[in-house]
C-alpha cells in the first residue's frame, strides 16, 4: 500500500502534525530537516515560509518546489494515534 499525507497541521516551531493514509498521525520535527544544507532548505528556514507548506497528492510540498516523501515522512514522524 502507498502511503499518503492526508492533512497537514502547523503546530509551531517548525513542527508539523502529519495524518497519514493508513490512519496514523504524526509530528514531523521540521528542525532537524534544517539542520542539513542545501539551496532548497534555504527559504524554509524563515518561519513565515515554513508554515506555507500544503499536500499535494500525498507529499508535503512548499511553494519553491520543495517536496518531501509521504513514505519518508511516515518514517521519520514521532507516531500516535489519532483519538
Amino acid at each position: 500500500m502507498m502511503i499518503k499525507i492526508t492533512k497537514a497541521k502547523y503546530l509551531g516551531d517548525f513542527q508539523v502534525e502529519l495524518s497519514f493514509s493508513d490512519g496514523i498521525t504524526g509530528v514531523f520535527d521540521g528542525n532537524k530537516l534544517l539542520q542539513r544544507k542545501g539551496t532548497l532548505l534555504e527559504p524554509l528556514r524563515d518561519e513565515s515560509f515554513f508554515k506555507r507548506f500544503f499536500v499535494d497528492a500525498g507529499a508535503l510540498g512548499w511553494p519553491h518546489g520543495l517536496e518531501l516523501s509521504p513514505s519518508r515522512l511516515h518514517q521519520i514522524c514521532r507516531h500516535y494515534e489519532a483519538a
